[in-house]
């Protein structure tokens, strides 16, 4: 008889769809097991101010240690820099859109500045106070559908969202405005989907969704967060391009006090990566 593969996911829309990306790929029988995180249950405060971005996967990481499943899905942008030991990150989707957008309140075309902009990252607050100068940026937290409900009630006169996970839950038409991604460089990982298991699991089933090209991508933008100890607290972002045998990647590193932002890019060899992560932000964080 063939095992059922049990996977886990946080038990929200977005990540049954992410998880539901990875589960049609799959040629055996599949469970999908669903669980609140701590990160989706503390909405009063900013991640920050909780513990960061590991609250959501606190749970799910459990899970898999203790053997409940063999495999989680997260969005890897949710994901901390430094893995669990014996719990590695083993298979990365193909990449949908990275950049951010724009979500005005429904009926509305136009940008009310006389509210305030919601984004849930010191790293869009930062580009978005270059982009919008004297714009109210405020913390929202809460799903994607509670931001919005938030939004239309009046209480924002805009967010910014990741147009992947927006595309996902077949909200496009919420989409006023996408940010180039020299406007507003992404967060590591943005758009794509990981799959996390332990160390030394079968991953033969996970062959028809892995991407090589979104892990290379990956692992140069993880590499050049983790250098400069990024979180969910600290304003870092990171974007890679691949190209054939090449990656370009970009960084964007902001100083503790939030007085110096630099932006670079440096090109290289694809199985150079992480090389050129640590690299990039060795030399931005330097001033070179």
């Amino acid at each position: 008889m063939i095992e059922t593969i049990k996977f886990g996911s946080r038990d929200s829309k977005l990540a049954v769809i992410q998880a539901e990306l990875v589960l049609h790929t799959i040629d055996a029988p599949c469970e999908l097991i669903t669980m609140k995180t701590t990160g989706d249950l503390i909405l009063d405060r900013t991640l920050e101010q909780i513990g960061g971005k590991g609250l959501f996967v606190k749970e799910l990481d459990r899970a898999l240690a203790a053997k409940e499943v063999d495999f989680t899905v997260h969005s890897l942008k949710d994901m901390p820099m430094e893995q669990p030991e014996g719990l590695p990150i083993v298979a990365y989707s193909k990449r949908e859109d990275a950049r951010d957008a724009l979500v005005l309140a429904a009926g509305l075309l136009e940008l009310d500045l006389s509210k305030p902009i919601g984004c849930a990252s010191a790293r869009r607050r930062v580009q978005l106070q270059k982009l919008f100068p004297g714009a109210i940026i405020k913390p929202v937290r809460g799903n994607i559908q509670t931001r919005l409900r938030k939004l239309d009630e009046g209480q924002y006169g805009a967010l910014v969202l990741a147009c992947a996970g927006l595309e996902r839950l077949g909200l496009t038409d919420r989409i006023a405005r996408r940010f180039s991604t020299d406007e507003i460089l992404p967060a590591a990982g943005q758009g794509i989907v990981a799959v996390q298991s332990r160390a030394g699991q079968d991953l033969t089933c996970l062959s028809r969704f892995a991407d090589a090209d979104a892990r290379d991508c990956a692992c140069a933008e993880r590499s050049f967060i983790r250098t400069l100890d990024g979180g969910c607290a600290s304003p870092v972002a990171a974007y890679a391009e691949v190209s054939g045998d090449t990656i370009k990647l970009r960084g964007m590193y902001v100083n503790k006090a939030q007085t110096i932002i630099r932006f670079g890019d440096c090109t290289g060899k694809r199985e150079d990566a992480e090389a050129l992560g640590r690299n990039l932000a060795e030399r931005l964080r330097r001033g070179e």
